[in-house]
């Protein structure tokens, strides 16, 4: 999962070269909702898909998407991104009862100040506007967390697939809003082959695949145990966006992620702590 959505965000940056951020998020989702046509609904109600759909898809990529193609470097999204974990940690104690340790408290801290480190780095590469675009991202997908630990039993692949037909509106309305109404058709009659394999990745294999697991990892353990071992996906995601794009790091910037990383690791060192001395797994 952690090496699917690292490399995704490559994808993303190659597609958005083809594509503007909602035209991308409607394919992405039109693609992994594909599936539905042949999948029975789980048995969850619409009013509880959609918010899931919203914040959990919609609300995450859209922001991303922006983020990136106003300027923010692919690698360094990709650590702002997984600050998720702090969000889920905050949003699950507030609206499930979770109790966090002390230590994941500390690390959700550590982290933040990391973030406020990239933050001060904003300026020739990428603006405050590509950074607050992108900051909206992780809470987005903090909130979709939690209204999906909060969802009954119900079959992954299924509702990964049902799941991913409430994006494609919103995008599209954005889409026709900002680029026009005849906009998409003329970007997917002239998209090249590698924008149509960048979504065609996103779609398939880094919502499909990679969210049919992570909702499965979300749904049997506790929140703080699980989300903070996206951790691993800025590692995948500062590497590959460096392999394909040659992206660099600065000394301010490059320690403003590597605290976050370290209050991540504080966070999953404390999960593993508590259920080390007799938590269920």
């Amino acid at each position: 999962m952690a090496v699917i959505w690292g490399v995704a965000f490559v994808a993303t940056r190659i597609g958005l070269d083809v594509f503007s951020p909602p035209q991308l998020v409607a394919l992405r989702f039109l693609i992994a909702g594909a599936p539905a046509l042949l999948l029975p609904r789980p048995r969850v109600p619409w009013s509880a898909l959609v918010p899931v759909g919203l914040t959990l898809f919609a609300g995450q990529f859209l922001f991303q998407f922006f983020g990136i193609a106003h300027g923010m470097p692919p690698g360094l999204a990709s650590v702002i991104v997984q600050t998720q974990a702090l969000f889920t940690i905050v949003f699950a104690a507030l609206a499930l009862g979770e109790h966090p340790a002390p230590r994941q408290w500390l690390g959700a801290g550590v982290a933040l100040g990391g973030l406020a480190l990239i933050g001060l780095s904003v300026g020739g590469e990428f603006s405050a506007g590509a950074f607050a675009l992108t900051l909206v991202s992780p809470v987005s997908f903090g909130v979709g967390n939690v209204l999906l630990k909060r969802l009954g039993p119900a079959d992954v692949t299924s509702l990964m697939a049902w799941l991913s037909l409430v994006p494609p509106l919103p995008a599209l309305a954005v889409s026709v809003v900002l680029d026009g109404p005849l906009a998409l058709p003329r970007a997917l009659a002239s998209a090249t082959g590698t924008g149509w394999l960048a979504a065609l990745f996103l779609g398939l294999v880094a919502t499909s695949l990679a969210y049919a697991l992570w909702a499965a990892l979300l749904r049997r353990y506790a929140a703080a145990t699980v989300a903070p071992f996206a951790l691993l996906v800025p590692f995948v995601g500062a590497l590959s966006a460096s392999l394909a794009f040659g992206e660099r790091f600065g000394p301010l910037r490059l320690g403003g992620m590597a605290v976050v990383l370290a209050g991540l690791a504080v966070i999953v060192y404390s999960g593993n702590h508590r259920r080390g001395r007799g938590e269920p797994s």
